[in-house]
């Protein structure tokens, strides 16, 4: 967790830096002022996951049961679920408190720690919300994209909350460190294995994969921040032009 945090400061100043010696320029894109340099980031996240990430992954989805990948995945989601009903409760969203505490009851209690989803089969809705999400519906604009090492897409905004998230992930606060750290491994590998069939897609599809990326996560972000219904690309471009 030392070196997590050392990399997100990292990444923060130079996200700043960024902001303040390379939003210049012709042929800058506002959202991405320190391109070059997150190219090459993003190009050594993709070796690690050729490496080591993707294949491990791989392995865990064929061979693993898929009663116990459904049990793996049921569990980090009710945890998730805690952190995103605390996170519409700051932004003042009752019904997505109710629903996604509902969630968090009912798949605890009933569904044995949240190993079973009981709560979307009876129509309760997952609200997913994070701190950077929290920031973005109370005004905080976006901020130029960064892309962190390991921890991949991220913008100024979310690289800022990301300490805050971490602290809202229950995983953090378990004190048996080998059990913690195995947790986190094993989360990060069932997610990266939901998401091989998504990053063959957009390996066979893209012409240059980081910036299919970098447009896709900022439009998922914006989307996030304003559920489902974000202002038009003039209200956008204003928002970034103004940061």
């Amino acid at each position: 967790m030392r070196l997590l945090r050392a990399l997100i400061i990292t990444a923060s100043a130079i996200g700043l830096l960024g902001v303040m010696g390379c939003a210049s320029g012709p042929n800058v894109n506002s959202k991405d002022p320190i391109e070059p340099l997150n190219r090459k980031i993003h190009s050594f996240n993709e070796s690690v996951d050729d490496a080591v990430i993707k294949p491990v992954a791989t392995t865990y989805r064929n061979y693993t049961p898929e009663p116990f990948q459904y049990l793996i995945k049921n569990f980090f989601g009710n945890l998730r679920d805690v952190w995103s009903t605390a996170n519409n409760a700051f932004q003042l969203k009752p019904a997505e408190t109710a629903e996604d505490g509902a969630r968090v009851l009912i798949n605890t209690f009933l569904g044995i720690y949240g190993l079973i989803d009981l709560a979307t089969p009876m129509g309760i809705e997952r609200h997913n919300e994070d701190f950077g999400q929290t920031l973005g519906y109370w005004g905080v604009p976006s901020g130029p994209y960064i892309v962190l090492p390991l921890l991949g897409p991220s913008t100024l905004r979310d690289t800022v909350a990301m300490p805050v998230d971490t602290e809202g992930n229950l995983v953090r606060h378990i004190n048996h460190v080998p059990t913690r750290n195995s947790a986190y491994a094993t989360n990060l590998v069932d997610q990266r294995a939901g998401l091989l069939n998504v990053s063959k897609q957009v390996d066979d599809l893209a012409l240059d994969k980081y910036s299919f990326v970098r447009d896709a996560f900022l439009q998922k972000r914006l989307n996030d921040v304003y559920d489902g219904n974000p202002p038009d690309t003039d209200n956008e471009d204003r928002e970034n032009s103004n940061q």
